[in-house]
């Protein structure tokens, strides 16, 4: 089978990279982030990261945990990289629940930002 593609490598380091800073110090996220970064979080827009750091330093958690379970990645027709991470979460003495999210992942001046970032909560409301 050989080596995985470059995309997925870029995507696979780029998840764990990812996880290991939120999990540890959320503060240091806007190292991936760029100024036209968009992030939605449940449903609610920031753009900017600066805007990006405060939304995700600000939520009401003071120790969680990522457990990956599943991670796609595929390149796009304008050389970035679409990543989609499933997988469950731990914060303080919550339950665990799913989550998803998807990275939209640019070069730009030989390093590898967030353009783009989508997170959910699995959570399912059927009433």
């Amino acid at each position: 089978m050989g080596d995985k593609p470059i995309w997925e490598q870029i995507g696979s380091s780029f998840v764990q990279h990812y996880y290991q800073l939120f999990d540890t110090d959320r503060t240091q996220l806007g190292a991936i982030y760029i100024d036209a970064s968009c992030l939605t979080w449940e449903g609610q827009q920031f753009q900017g990261k600066a805007a990006i750091v405060e939304k995700l330093s600000s939520l009401p958690f003071t120790k969680i945990a990522h457990n990956i379970t599943a991670q796609d990645h595929q390149p796009t027709p304008d050389s970035c990289i679409l990543s989609m991470v499933v997988g469950q979460l731990k914060a303080d003495e919550d339950p665990i629940m799913g989550f998803h999210q998807i990275f939209l992942l640019k070069n730009i001046n030989d390093a590898w930002v967030c353009t783009n970032d989508m997170f959910r909560l699995a959570i399912h409301n059927f009433g």
